[in-house]
């Protein structure tokens, strides 16, 4: 494919088959994701991929701490509240993610089985946990998010699907612990990948995007 395609192919899926991506697949698609640009070239992005039985087992983990009532506790804030036209991008995407589940507003007993779904991965058979290390800050972490785009568009190419989830860094204590890492490790956010079901409802869900002219200022 070339970019044109990959950039209106890529989204965020929300139900995946059970079937793993092959580990040839996987090595070449994270070797590639490399090439991804940072500040000074220190690719500061730490990556855990989890996958098969072991996912599962984290997914247990963390639906069971919110189950329970556990308060998230990020490494990084994540209750911010969005102002103004960000507020309505947000708000358009949830009409539309919801809507395409059949989940009222008002129905709170959906609304949080949807939620829980970020936290079992949505099924996925693979996800990525995205970290830096502890002594980095705001610069750094835009390097992630570069990496990320990479590695999702290339994964896009080879007709991979995922979805970068924040909800994925809310309980990043359970995270290190279930992988073994030091604390240092920070978490930035996760990604669930593998191939799309396009049975799963919340799949035939479309967010638009603003026009450049919303979006853009051109000075000459």
């Amino acid at each position: 494919m070339i970019l044109d395609d990959i950039l209106a192919r890529r989204r965020s899926v929300r139900g995946y088959l059970p079937k793993e991506v092959p580990e040839a697949t996987l090595r070449e698609v994270f070797s590639l994701a490399q090439a991804a640009p940072s500040n000074c070239n220190i690719q500061p992005w730490i990556c855990h991929v989890v996958s098969g039985e072991n996912l599962q087992a984290l997914a247990h983990k963390l639906v069971e701490a919110s189950e329970a009532g556990i308060a998230p506790d990020p490494d990084f804030r994540a209750d911010r509240k969005f102002p103004g036209v960000y507020r309505d991008r947000q708000v358009d995407a949830a009409v539309q993610l919801y809507g395409a589940m059949g989940i009222e507003r008002n129905d709170r007993p959906r609304r949080d089985w949807a939620y829980r779904r970020n936290l079992e991965f949505f099924g996925a058979p693979h996800a990525v946990f995205v970290f830096m290390h502890g002594e980095f800050e705001e610069r750094e972490a835009v390097d992630l998010g570069i990496y990320a785009q990479t590695l999702m568009l290339v994964m896009t190419s080879r007709g991979i699907s995922s979805c970068a989830q924040g909800a994925l860094s809310l309980y990043p204590t359970i995270v290190r612990d279930h992988l073994g890492l030091d604390p240092s490790n920070r978490l930035i956010f996760g990604i669930s990948f593998g191939y799309e079901d396009e049975e799963v409802p919340a799949n035939k869900a479309r967010v638009g995007r603003e026009t450049i002219d919303n979006a853009i200022v051109f000075h000459r």
